[in-house]
């Protein structure tokens, strides 16, 4: 590799982790060239990318772009599988992939600057995601509005029942007396 290459690769990487909102770090020694496209366009589908670099490049990408801490988990080779919108979606992919593919082992993530270990990625991935989060959140903020229209509806609707149950009964005894 030229040197105007490897600057180049670096500089794609460093916009790229600038870029991301989680970095999974993932050991891929042993994995077929399928099973390999495979998580490249699943991370892809995924509004992800996967990237394979030499660690002396990866860690001058990491260090420009400030994210040292991810330093210690560049040894061997590694696939960054860097996400861009929904943290939890890729690393329940990245979860997902490691379950079907032993040879495939998460080292680590990046997220919010902070190192997760392997566990904590796993327990990233058992959180819903961002749009299962938002309905949650909105059906917490409606409840309150939701509980106090009933409230003030339950009067009217009570009423509503009362007449319908007096005139079934009215017309009950009515047409009870024809009989």
């Amino acid at each position: 590799m030229k040197r105007a290459e490897k600057v180049e690769a670096v500089e794609t990487l460093e916009g790229d982790l600038r870029r991301a909102t989680v970095t999974v770090v993932a050991e891929y020694r042993g994995l077929t060239v399928t099973e390999m496209n495979r998580l490249r366009r699943a991370v892809r589908e995924a509004s992800g990318r996967c990237r394979v670099a030499k660690n002396t490049l990866a860690k001058r990408a990491v260090a420009t772009a400030r994210h040292e801490k991810l330093t210690p988990v560049l040894r061997g080779p590694l696939a960054l599988i860097m996400g861009f919108q929904d943290p939890v979606g890729l690393a329940k992919l990245a979860v997902k992939f490691a379950e079907e593919l032993p040879k495939l082992e998460i080292k680590g993530a990046l997220l919010d600057g902070e190192l997760l270990p392997p566990a904590e990625v796993k327990a990233l991935a058992t959180l819903p995601t961002r749009e299962v989060l938002m309905a949650q959140l909105l059906g917490l903020l409606q409840a309150p509005a939701t509980r106090l229209l009933r409230t003030l509806n339950e009067p009217a609707a009570r009423l509503a029942r009362l007449v319908n149950a007096l005139s079934t009964r009215a017309e009950s005894a009515s047409g009870g007396g024809q009989a």
